[in-house]
């Protein structure tokens, strides 16, 4: 069979992979002009990251291209089929490659699902990225900071990669129809996009998935129709065609955690069961309930927190399928339970004061002193020990003295903040932590 023919019967998202940044669409905020990718590449001084963001976004298109464009060898490995064994052999012939004298770029080893190797295979990455024998660039779908190990993040950025918006999907169409040798050969009617973007999800693959399925599933000689209720009708009847049982499902995930957060037991357990009965990995529904428990539900009952910690260790020891049953007791205590986001908020003015001062120095009184110098210069000076005064408390300042008081936390009207709330005000003398000044 001829080439040309081969390509023709290739997936259209295979087909109109880019090989240029030039035909690389979204992600602006990376590649475009002036971003940190781009940067990198126009200088050929490319360093190690991960990339973090929903399947079809092109992480996998993004590490091809920079590594052509630095003219690099190029080395891929998935994490689903990979052990340490191919880690340390690819490792070496990149190895040989940077002792060659006909390699101009250090070559980029690729890692796609990168969340998935465990401990000591992310540990045999570390020599290597340390001693810059190679780039590595990962890909992960999942929380970085959750899955991969700390002395490989510090070796190693994390940029996070946006699902496709409209205006891109829409790019994305127009680029397949109008330069896909087969769809050119087409005749084809674009009338409405609604529910091509909504089954895309953000997903440019899968909306090239589905322009190919539009193909396929319309007769040669007829026109190829794309609108809400042709879209619909193809994808009820061939399920496969929207990854129905892909790594996530951002549009029914989306809806489950809000199902949650606006405290419907019902609505959570059929968006979880749609879940369940979709594939979807078990362990990724318990860490976002995790997540859940923490962000939305808090200080109002931080039982919750415990509960869906102890839900994705269960989850672990019994496996599949009876971990639905702890996961469903899960989610109905999760959305019947009180609601507070207050944490969350806290540490989030936290971090935006932090962003807008700096470093600023630790209180003299509030420093450790270990040596007979650090006491010399003050440190720990008038430190006062809460344990020894009435109710193990006792006024002084604990914030930096540039900064003074700062309201962080603000309680939310829930019982158990209240009580909280109240003992504070009891402490402090004041009813908003706000006024307090610079008690001490």
């Amino acid at each position: 069979m001829a080439k040309f023919a081969i390509m023709k019967e290739a997936p259209l998202a295979e087909r109109l992979r880019p090989q240029t940044l030039s035909d690389y669409i979204g992600q602006e905020h990376l590649v475009g002009d002036g971003s940190i990718i781009r940067r990198m590449i126009d200088t050929g001084n490319v360093s190690s990251f991960i990339l973090w963001g929903p399947p079809g976004v092109g992480k996998t298109t993004l590490a091809r291209i920079i590594a052509n464009t630095i003219d690099a060898p190029f080395y891929t490995l998935s994490a689903v089929h990979s052990g340490v064994k191919d880690v340390r052999d690819v490792i070496e012939k990149c190895r040989r490659d940077v002792q060659s004298m006909f390699t101009r770029g250090r070559p980029v080893l690729f890692i796609d699902e990168i969340h998935r190797f465990n401990k000591s295979q992310q540990d045999s990455l570390l020599g290597a990225v340390e001693s810059g024998i190679i780039t590595l660039i990962g890909a992960t779908t999942e929380n970085p900071s959750f899955e991969v190990i700390r002395p490989l993040l510090s070796r190693a950025q994390v940029y996070t990669l946006k699902p496709l918006e409209a205006p891109e999907l829409t790019r994305l169409m127009e680029r397949a129809l109008s330069s896909d040798e087969r769809l050119k050969s087409r005749q084809v009617d674009v009338r409405q996009t609604t529910a091509l973007f909504r089954f895309a999800g953000g997903d440019g693959r899968k909306l090239l998935n589905i322009l190919d399925l539009l193909d396929r599933s319309t007769p040669e000689g007829e026109t190829i129709v794309i609108d809400d209720a042709t879209v619909t009708n193809r994808l009820q009847e061939n399920p496969a065609a929207y990854d129905r049982n892909g790594e996530m499902h951002y549009d029914i995930i989306s809806a489950f955690i809000k199902s949650i957060r606006g405290s419907d037991p019902d609505a959570a357990i059929y968006w979880l069961a749609r879940m369940v009965d979709g594939g979807e990995d078990p362990e990724f529904i318990a860490r976002r309930l995790v997540i859940l428990a923490c962000e939305d539900i808090g200080l109002a009952n931080p039982n919750a927190m415990l509960l869906a910690n102890a839900t994705f260790d269960i989850l672990r020891k019994i496996g599949w399928p009876e971990g639905r049953i702890p996961l469903a007791e899960c989610v109905i205590y999760l959305a019947t339970s009180p609601k507070s986001n207050s944490a969350y908020m806290a540490i989030n003015n936290a971090l935006a004061l932090v962003k807008e001062t700096g470093n600023q120095p630790v209180p003299l009184h509030l420093r450790n002193a270990p040596t007979s110098l650090m006491k010399e210069m003050g440190y720990g000076h008038d430190y006062k020990y809460a344990h020894d005064y009435k109710d193990n408390f006792v006024k002084q300042s604990f914030m930096p003295e540039t900064l003074g008081h700062h309201q962080f936390w603000t309680p939310a009207d829930n019982p158990q903040e209240a009580r909280m709330a109240q003992l504070q005000s009891t402490r402090w003398g004041r009813q908003d932590p706000e006024q307090s000044g610079d008690s001490n």
